[in-house]
């Protein structure tokens, strides 16, 4: 089985992303601040993150940068889902190695769950 980890402060969003992912077969894991976010690519290492970029403590482009530079977890591929939507913030994105990125307003649940599957394969 698949492990999506969901790294989402706002609760709302993310028990619904948990619900969709797990409905769809996927394990799902949950972290609520960048710093625990890190800790459990680390940890659990799954198979896709979907990362929101304005997270208490430590920020999403922190955790993608850290990420992508441990050898161990270089391979996971990162989702963005942001409500930042600038033209700079996507590029700085996928320069630090975010596999997509999605601007969460113009995004259902389940058109995420879609780019999840296409990520994945």
């Amino acid at each position: 089985m698949q492990k999506i980890l969901v790294i989402e402060d706002d609760k709302f969003l993310r028990d619904l992303l948990l619900q969709k992912l797990a409905k769809e077969g996927y394990e799902s894991l949950e972290a609520l601040d960048g710093t625990q976010g890190l800790k459990k690519i680390q940890e659990e290492k799954p198979n896709l993150v979907v990362l929101d970029l304005i997270l208490p403590g430590m920020d999403g482009f922190e955790v993608l940068r850290l990420a992508k530079e441990n050898q161990e977890t270089a391979h996971i591929p990162l989702l963005v889902l942001s409500n930042l939507g600038e033209r700079e913030d996507v590029e700085r994105a996928l320069k630090l190695g975010a596999a997509d990125f999605m601007v969460k307003s113009q995004f259902t649940p389940g058109e995420i769950v879609s780019r999840i599957k296409s990520i994945l394969g």
